[in-house]
C-alpha cells in the first residue's frame, strides 16, 4: 500500500511539474523610449491586454524594453532566449531593431513575430527569415497606394526625404521602383536622421527642385520635423507621409502643419469608418474598444494593433504546435515556427493573413487604406 501511495504521489509531483513546464513564455521587445517612443507603448500597453492562457496553456509575458536602440535590442533578444527561455519573440517596433535581432533568433532557432514594417525583416531570400514573421503591412505595399493616389491626382513630379537608416532605405527603394514604372519623376532624395532637431538645409534643397509632392518617410514624432520645415519655408504642394506616422502623438506635434496630409495605413486606424460590409471592422473594433477602455478614448494607435495582431497570430498558431509539442522545448519552437508558416484567413486588426513559405507576413491589399488628416484627426478617403 505504501508503495502505491509512494508511486501515485511521484505521478502528482510529475504532473505538477509538467504543467509548469508547459507555461508558454513569450519574449517581448518594444521600444518604449527613445525616438520610438510613441510606437512601443501602445505596443508595451497593448501586451498587457493579451489573453493569459491559450488553448489551456498559461502565457507568461516577459516584456524588454529597448530604448530604440539596436544594441539593446539585440541584448534584450539574447536575454529573452538564454536566460528566459522563452518559446517566441515578440518585437521589436522599429526596423533597424528588428534587422538586428534576426541573427540571433536564427542561430537560436526561435519564431520571432516583428511589429516593424521593412520588407526586409521578412525577405525570405535571407535563409535566416526562415524564423521571422511580422504583423506591420511591408513597405512595398504602402508605396503602391501613395503612388497610386500620386498618380490618379495629377502629381508628376515628388521629393523624398527619409530616415538615414534602413526605414528610410527601404522605403526609397520601393517607393521610387515603383515611380519609375509609373512615370513620376523624383526630384531630390534627402536623409535626417531620428534625433535631428533641424532639417532646414535638406528642405530647402527639396523646395529648390518645385516637386507637385514630398513623400516623407520617418516614423513616429520625428516625422513630423520635415513637414513643419516644410510649412515654415513656405511650401505649397501635396505632402504625404508613410504608415509609420499613424498615431495621435504625431498629430499633437506636428499640429496644424499636418492638416491635409496623405497616408495609406491599417484599416484600424479608421476602425469605425470603415463599411459594415468590411471583413476587418469587427476584429479593428473589437482591438479599438478593448484599447480605448484601458488607455482612454482616441488613445488607440495603428502600432498598438500590431501588438495586438502577433497575439491573434499566436491564438491560431499555438494550439496547432501543442499537437506536436510542449513549450519550453526546441520541438515546440519549430512546430509554432511551421504553424505560424501555414496560418491561413486569420483576420486581424489590420487586415487578412495568409502565410507562405515565401510570404512570411500573409497580407494582401485589404490590409491598406488611404486617410488623410483632417480637422486634426484620421478621415478615410477610400
Amino acid at each position: 500500500m505504501k508503495a502505491k501511495m509512494k508511486s501515485l504521489c511521484f505521478a502528482l509531483l510529475a504532473s505538477v511539474a509538467g504543467s509548469a513546464l508547459a507555461d508558454l513564455n513569450v519574449g517581448v521587445v518594444v521600444s518604449a523610449t527613445g525616438p520610438a517612443a510613441s510606437l512601443g507603448i501602445p505596443e508595451k500597453n497593448t501586451i498587457a491586454l493579451l489573453p493569459s492562457t491559450i488553448a489551456g496553456e498559461k502565457v507568461n509575458y516577459i516584456v524588454l524594453d529597448d530604448a530604440s536602440d539596436t544594441t539593446t535590442a539585440v541584448k534584450n533578444t539574447r536575454k529573452l532566449i538564454t536566460e528566459d527561455k522563452v518559446d517566441v519573440i515578440v518585437g521589436s517596433t522599429i526596423t533597424p531593431n528588428s534587422l538586428a535581432m534576426i541573427d540571433v533568433v536564427a542561430e537560436a532557432e526561435t519564431p520571432m513575430i516583428s511589429m516593424a514594417a521593412s520588407s526586409r525583416i521578412v525577405d525570405t531570400t535571407n535563409p535566416k527569415v526562415k524564423w521571422v514573421f511580422k504583423t506591420p503591412q511591408n513597405d512595398i505595399q504602402m508605396s503602391t497606394a501613395i503612388v497610386e493616389h500620386m498618380t490618379s491626382h495629377g502629381i508628376k513630379s515628388v521629393a523624398f526625404i527619409g530616415f538615414a537608416d534602413a526605414y528610410g532605405e527601404g522605403w526609397f527603394k520601393e517607393f521610387s521602383k515603383i515611380a519609375e514604372a509609373r512615370k513620376l519623376s523624383i526630384v531630390a532624395n534627402e536623409r535626417y536622421n531620428r534625433n535631428d532637431t533641424s532639417v532646414t538645409g535638406q528642405v530647402l534643397k527639396i523646395i529648390a527642385t518645385k516637386p507637385d509632392a514630398v513623400l516623407i518617410a520617418g516614423s513616429g514624432t520625428p516625422a513630423a520635423l520635415p513637414q513643419k520645415t516644410l510649412k515654415e519655408k513656405g511650401y505649397k504642394g501635396t505632402i504625404y507621409q508613410t504608415h509609420g506616422v499613424a498615431n495621435k502623438d504625431f498629430l499633437r506635434v506636428c499640429g496644424k502643419d499636418c492638416e491635409g496630409t496623405l497616408l495609406p495605413a491599417g484599416p484600424v486606424l479608421v476602425a469605425a469608418q470603415l463599411p459594415d460590409g468590411n471583413p476587418i471592422k469587427k476584429v479593428a473594433l473589437d482591438y479599438v474598444t478593448r484599447y480605448e477602455a484601458a488607455h482612454g478614448k482616441g488613445s488607440v494607435s495603428t502600432f498598438g494593433a500590431h501588438a495586438w495582431d502577433a497575439g491573434i497570430l499566436l491564438q491560431n498558431a499555438v494550439p496547432v504546435a501543442l499537437k506536436k509539442a510542449k513549450p519550453g522545448t526546441k520541438e515546440f519552437k519549430v512546430a509554432l515556427r511551421d504553424a505560424l508558416e501555414g496560418l491561413k484567413n486569420v483576420t486581424v486588426s489590420h487586415g487578412i493573413v495568409n502565410m507562405s513559405p515565401t510570404d512570411h507576413l500573409g497580407f494582401d491589399q485589404r490590409a491598406r487604406v488611404m486617410v488623410k488628416v483632417d480637422n486634426g484627426d484620421w478621415k478615410l478617403i477610400q
